[in-house]
């Protein structure tokens, strides 16, 4: 498996503190990986700091072989990385539709956009029944469905997702991760964060464990949904 995502030492600092201390990680091609931890952990951090929101003090992030440590936001997009972030952040007054075609706003294959608009609709049929309704109507895993939704317009190679089950009802949960696992079998790379580790593991190609800035532990996702610190950590189980 080539390596399509390689973090290399990552420090961040807020004001005086380190948020992330070198941190280095990598995502394969093909992989859904799980970056798993407390808050306050470095998680979201992590994947602020790939699409350049936040700039690293230093250490280096590669993609496809490619330095993007202090690329433009709107470059990493445009190389195929794009990031559903927490809180869903949908635009609340415009519809589930132009919400969409937002994702695709860097796009000049401007015939392909409908057809994706009906590939999107197909993952989702409620989006679909409600392509009128502002989106602010929505309810909050109709909103994360948009959200998910809305990046895919961006035609990514690299979907990365901050708790996309944060706040949602237990069997809105269960679709979002069937729904992650069928964009990953349609050839996306997903690097995701998730309170929810049990859930996320059990998906997860590969996971890693992150404390208070650093990767504490690495392994299959089989093999620490069954390691004993894990559980007792992150799964609730004593």
């Amino acid at each position: 498996m080539s390596s399509l995502l390689e973090i290399r030492d990552l420090k961040v600092n807020y004001g005086g503190i380190e948020a992330l201390k070198g941190v280095s990680f990598d995502v394969n091609e093909g992989e859904i990986v799980t970056l798993i931890g407390a808050n306050g952990a470095g998680k979201s951090t992590t994947l602020r700091a790939i699409m350049s929101v936040v700039n690293p003090a230093s250490g280096t992030i590669s993609y496809d072989g490619r330095d993007i440590t202090h690329a433009a936001t709107h470059d990493i997009v445009q190389r195929g990385i794009v990031l559903v972030p927490e809180g869903r952040r949908v635009f609340p007054n415009l519809t589930v539709l132009e919400n969409l075609r937002i994702g695709a706003y860097l796009r000049e294959d401007k015939d392909a956009i409908e057809h994706d608009i009906e590939h999107v609709y197909s993952l989702f049929p409620r989006l679909k029944e409600r392509h009128w309704q502002q989106a602010g109507t929505l309810s909050g895993g109709e909103q994360q469905m948009l959200a998910v939704g809305r990046a895919l317009m961006a035609k990514p190679k690299v979907m990365m997702m901050d708790e996309p089950s944060l706040g949602l009802a237990p069997l809105v949960v269960k679709d979002i991760f069937s729904i992650i696992r069928r964009i990953n079998d349609d050839g996306v790379t997903v690097l995701l964060i998730e309170q929810n580790a049990n859930a996320a593991l059990k998906i997860a190609d590969r996971g890693y464990v992150l404390q208070t800035g650093n990767v504490t532990m690495t392994g299959t996702g089989m093999e620490l949904l069954n390691d004993e610190s894990v559980k007792e950590a992150y799964l609730g189980k004593k």
